[in-house]
């Protein structure tokens, strides 16, 4: 075990006993990916703040059913996740519309220029984007999977399921995105000219988006 994880079990054990400070370092140490998290879910600064706030607030309350042996980093990303699910359902999910993503610009556009930082910053900003019309079910092991980098069996143990349902999960979002793709080709088709090149297809174009984007597993 390392001396940071050393440390993180002392600020635990500490907070249990009810030491606030304790507790406040472990809110520092993991706010930022806390916060990323519940803003990929809901899609709303504000929102995601308060998100954030509840999930260690939950945490705090719960310190006391903390495993020793489960990353806790792992532990608070599901308590924030299973929170924005809860949230989402109540919100009663609804698609956006293709006609306002703004990722339909840039489908309308053959060009490639993987390597210009911007456009992967840029294009970034587009899968989020479509992240929003995802259900809350696909969307949070896309998120872990991809911007928080865990292994199919640490987002099982986030998300409470088995290996093999999230990757049943993951299959299925990068399903519905492709969809999207193909809705949002269509639309910018009757907003542009015939391209001269054939249409890339849908699954093509979103690995090309993940990839240039910067989030291939």
């Amino acid at each position: 075990m390392s001396n940071t994880e050393n440390e993180e079990l002392r600020w635990i054990e500490s907070a249990r006993r009810g030491d606030r400070n304790a507790f406040s370092k472990l809110v520092q140490a993991y706010q930022i990916p806390v916060y990323n998290l519940t803003y990929r879910m809901l899609g709303n600064a504000q929102e995601a703040e308060d998100a954030a706030q509840e999930a260690f607030l939950r945490a705090y309350k719960r310190l006391g059913t903390y495993q020793p042996d489960r990353k806790f980093s792992n532990w608070i990303l599901s308590i924030a996740s299973h929170y924005c699910i809860d949230q989402l359902r109540r919100r009663r999910f609804v698609w956006l519309s293709v006609e306002d993503n703004p990722a339909v610009a840039w489908l309308s556009s053959d060009d490639e220029q993987p390597d210009d930082a911007a456009l992967r910053s840029e294009r970034a900003e587009e899968v989020r984007s479509m992240l929003q019309h995802l259900a809350p079910e696909y969307r949070a092991p896309l998120i872990l999977r991809y911007w928080h980098d865990l292994s199919y069996k640490e987002i099982a143990e986030v998300l409470e399921l088995s290996e093999p349902a999230v990757k049943t999960r993951l299959h299925r979002a990068r399903l519905q995105l492709a969809a999207l793709l193909e809705e949002q080709s269509a639309a910018a088709a009757k907003k542009t000219k015939p391209a001269a090149k054939p249409a890339q297809q849908p699954a093509g174009r979103l690995s090309s988006l993940v990839r240039s984007a910067g989030l291939a597993a």
